[in-house]
């Protein structure tokens, strides 16, 4: 593909013709002042709104963990009164922290999360070490764990009575990673459509789910709500593990930060997404737990395999299949915005250099990061191989929230040493410090309460990304560009994608 012959819309690649012969080399990131041919490819385009905003915050938060298992809670809380304290407790944690966000994202503008907000606050070491640890492992093994859900849940009605193999589960999971990837590669407007309609679906299932458990409330099935604060856990070690399993099913309020650049008026409509989104989600969850002790008491709910499917087949019989078809809905919809956002993260380190630079490239027929996309998925699929990828992720959490924390912590830093940034939407500091303070105990409160090796593993694994930061970002030896080269080249060529000129 040659860059002067691609036709697409005016701003987007564009042929400039000066005296001399081309010298251009697709696999630079920009090109020199003599070159014959400069391509300006086109930057991420706004295309994401108030309504798909909102919709990738509940796509993404609502995955199949309030359908599944909200067990953990219960378990760690001792009683029903503390469990639903603990699951409200969780909606306005997760608001603080997100408003956190909004204040970051209107104030530096760019796409990639807690990406440029740690190179703002604290140098490129920290946001190299973050965006290494998210994409190689944070990212994509979530993304994996959605792919495997979805693949469950969706293989289940086709073996009645036995666990679906596990050949067909991983080949279904890999097959929805791919059609994910497809689609996001294809079009943005096309993967917000995607995620609105899975959104609308898993609200649905909710919305049945609480009339439901209304209905069951109103025919005097409350039993199981009363003296709610009965046996309830004093263990601080127990409550703050409650939370930490709370504050999992609501990970995802962070996901617009992401797409900081994608998204139509940031400053009205980042703030404005997750004031409606997280709240929203909030109460779902609480209102969907205590249907869920209409129908059950706490004994049964701890026994039960999948809380959501026990409760359709005890109150929606004959009409119980809904609740696993949704499950699918939701699972499918959450891997749409977990795709979406990671490529963007991967996109934006590519472009500083912190990855190679063809995961910055983006397809100027579609507008997308299609490099950064396919790479994610690749890494996704290799995720879904190994057995026991769920102690993976479980091990690795406590580095996400160290990440949360280091974020908030930026906030506070730029609030002395970046004055003179815009800030659109300002928190009172005193919100970030709280972040910061939860933060710190959710990382120390599962190495404290079971202290294991992987935990050690795990930090070994962030630290040695410094081996390759400091020879192919910091120092960048001639010998690895000549390596590089011409391996960009050529999957540039593969993939039809262009590099962002930096020069206009």
């Amino acid at each position: 593909m040659k860059f002067g012959q691609v036709g697409m819309d005016e701003g987007s690649v564009r042929r400039r013709k000066d005296t001399g012969s081309s010298g251009a080399d697709p696999s630079m990131a920009s090109f020199s002042p003599t070159t014959e041919e400069k391509v300006k490819a086109t930057v991420l385009q706004k295309e994401v709104g108030l309504l798909s905003g909102i919709c990738l915050i509940v796509g993404t938060m609502i995955g199949s963990g309030i359908f599944i298992s909200p067990k953990a809670v219960l378990e760690r809380s001792g009683a029903v009164g503390p469990c639903l304290c603990v699951w409200a407790a969780c909606g306005v944690l997760a608001t603080l922290g997100a408003l956190c966000y909004a204040e970051l994202g209107t104030m530096i503008t760019k796409s990639g999360g807690e990406y440029p907000y740690l190179m703002e606050a604290f140098g490129s070491i920290v946001a190299y070490l973050y965006s290494w640890t998210t994409i190689m492992v944070l990212k994509p093994s979530s993304f994996a764990i959605i792919a495997l859900s979805f693949a469950e849940y969706a293989s289940t009605p086709f073996y009645p009575g036995c666990q679906p193999p596990v050949v067909i589960t991983k080949c279904l999971a890999a097959a929805c990673i791919l059609l994910i990837v497809l689609v996001n590669c294809l079009s943005v407007k096309l993967a917000s459509y995607v995620q609105n309609f899975f959104t609308a679906a898993k609200l649905f299932i909710i919305l049945i789910i609480v009339v439901s458990g209304i209905v069951l409330l109103a025919q005097g099935n409350t039993q199981n709500l009363s003296n709610a604060f009965e046996g309830s856990s004093t263990s601080f070690g127990n409550i703050g593990l409650a939370f930490y399993n709370g504050l999992w099913a609501y990970d995802g309020w962070n996901q617009l930060n992401f797409i900081t650049e994608e998204l139509e008026n940031p400053f009205r409509n980042l703030p404005l997404a997750i004031i409606i989104g997280i709240p929203l989600v909030s109460v779902c969850y609480v209102l969907v737990n205590i249907a869920y002790f209409s129908a059950m008491s706490a004994t049964e709910l701890l026994q039960s395999p999948a809380v959501a499917v026990t409760f359709g087949d005890r109150v929606l019989y004959p009409m119980s299949w809904v609740v696993p078809l949704f499950v699918v809905f939701s699972t499918f919809g959450a891997g749409n915005g977990s795709c979406f956002t990671a490529g963007r993260l991967t996109y934006v380190a590519g472009r500083e250099g912190h990855m190679v630079k063809i995961l910055s490239y983006i397809s100027p027929r579609y507008y997308t990061p299609s490099p950064a996309l396919i790479f994610n998925g690749i890494l996704a699929i290799l995720y879904t191989v190994p057995a026991d990828i769920n102690s993976l992720i479980n091990y690795f959490s406590f580095a996400q929230w160290a990440f949360y924390g280091l974020t908030a912590l930026a906030l506070i830093v730029m609030r002395f040493t970046r004055k003179e940034l815009p800030r659109p939407v300002k928190v009172p500091i005193a919100i970030a410090f709280l972040v910061v303070i939860v933060s710190c105990y959710l990382v120390l409160a599962p190495i404290i309460d079971k202290p294991e090796l992987e935990y050690l593993y795990c930090t070994v694994f962030i630290v040695s990304g410094l081996l390759l930061y400091f020879p192919f970002v910091h120092r960048k030896f001639g010998w690895t560009r000549k390596v590089m080269r011409p391996i960009t080249k050529h999957l540039q060529l593969l993939m039809e994608v262009v590099p962002p000129d930096k020069i206009e």
